[in-house]
């Protein structure tokens, strides 16, 4: 067989990363968003790309809910080379723990498929710091709503699955973490990134939302994912696109409501 390293070796330098994509058909403010045309392609087509173009992820995992509206999600992400996972509908926390359950992954990357901007080189530095310092959860701090992802332990998963309580715990899978930073290690690194605008929505939630995204799409788009720098440069040049969904308000972490979950 050689004198190739181990598995047991191979594990050991190279803590595996799965990335779960979590989308459906239904919502309320913008129903079917996850198939909406953006640049000729369904939007979470998109963030599959910029998921599998992510080069420290081993997997990644569309995980979707029951029901025949979602099927065609299904085929999408299987057309795509994407692997599927199928669960429940609202329990998100659930579909996420037997999705890791079943792919596996030391480190799990949440991405939520209304946000098909994310970026994909920040993605990759966060990852590099929860395995470097392998902390519980990470994030970034101070990129722009819908351009982040968050890199979660397996282990950290696990525990929130078993011990969260809240009916919202489980619609956003990592609110039980935040919430007790005595029990996980939680780090959020600061990005050097000079942003000219009080605050931008990059996240497809809302009709304002889907148009902006629109717009960007169709100027910014060649056949592979642009980055969130090329967003910034194209706004600083027109600044009233911010405007379009400005006024949208961001749901709080400990919003619970079936069917206002992706």
């Amino acid at each position: 067989m050689g004198t190739g390293a181990s598995r047991e070796e191979r594990v050991k330098t190279h803590r595996t990363v799965t990335a779960i994509i979590q989308a459906r058909m239904q919502s309320v403010r913008l129903p079917g968003k996850s198939v909406l045309e953006l640049a000729g392609k369904p939007l979470i087509s998109h963030v599959i790309e910029r998921a599998m173009c992510m080069r420290n992820i081993d997997v990644v995992v569309l995980a979707t809910a029951s029901g025949v509206e979602n099927v065609p999600l299904v085929k999408l992400a299987e057309s795509m080379n994407c692997k599927t996972f199928i669960g429940s509908e609202h329990n998100v926390l659930e579909r996420f723990y037997l999705a890791s359950q079943k792919f596996g992954g030391d480190f799990i990357v949440r991405i939520t498929g209304d946000n098909p901007f994310v970026d994909i080189a920040y993605a990759e530095i966060i990852i590099e710091k929860a395995r470097a310092g392998n902390h519980d959860l990470c994030s970034p701090l101070n990129l722009p709503l819908g351009t982040a992802i968050e890199v979660i332990k397996k282990e950290a998963l696990d525990r929130a699955y078993k011990q969260s309580s809240e009916p919202y715990h489980f619609e956003h899978v990592t609110p039980y973490i935040k919430e007790h930073p005595h029990l996980f290690s939680i780090r959020r690194y600061p990005v050097n990134l000079s942003i000219p605008f009080n605050e931008i929505r990059l996240t497809v939630d809302t009709p304002e939302d889907y148009e902006l995204a629109g717009i960007l799409y169709s100027h910014l788009y060649y056949g592979k994912p642009f980055s969130i720098h090329d967003i910034i440069s194209f706004l600083i040049k027109h600044p009233a696109l911010v405007k379009i969904n400005s006024g949208i308000s961001q749901r709080p972490m400990n919003h619970s409501e079936k069917g206002h979950v992706t």
